[in-house]
């Protein structure tokens, strides 16, 4: 009886780590330092964009795409109100949205302890977000980590 139960303890463990595995977002190859990981959807053309932009800027990246970013965001801490269509990470730092490649060089350089940049939204003007005929928007590359949030770089047309 006693082995049953061992048995059937060890049945429910290996079952749960199984459902743990499965619900836990797949990770992606681990990058060189200095490498950026980019995380997008498969549809999204500005982040298309943004990647060119790190590109043309030198940046090393790999890309991986994703149906829904929700769970690398919340692996990376980044909130929710900073949220816009792509995410990265760079040798622990989490990149959401259109952060300019000089930011980014900027957050390696300097190393700050923080969680990591945001440009939260899609404001136009913004590396990716380009609009022929259309006024750039002012905005802000913010930091944000565990002693809070500061403006890192403003953006002003």
């Amino acid at each position: 009886m006693a082995r049953g139960l061992v048995v059937a303890a060890v049945a429910v463990v290996v079952l749960v780590g199984l459902a743990v595995v499965a619900l836990y977002p797949r990770s992606a190859p681990l990058a060189e330092p200095g490498v950026l990981t980019v995380y997008k959807t498969p549809w999204c053309g500005c982040c298309n964009d943004w990647i060119d932009h790190l590109h043309a800027e030198g940046l090393p990246l790999v890309v991986v795409e994703r149906d829904d970013l929700r769970p690398t965001r919340r692996a990376l801490g980044v909130p929710e109100d900073l949220a816009s269509c792509h995410t990265a990470e760079v040798d622990g730092y989490a990149i959401e949205g259109h952060v300019p490649a000089r930011e980014i060089r900027r957050l390696l350089d300097e190393r700050p302890a923080v969680q990591g940049l945001a440009v939260p939204g899609m404001p136009i003007g913004s590396p990716g977000m380009e609009v022929e005929g259309r006024a750039d928007d002012p905005y802000d590359v913010v930091s944000f980590g565990p002693d809070g949030r500061q403006t890192f770089a403003a953006y002003r047309p």
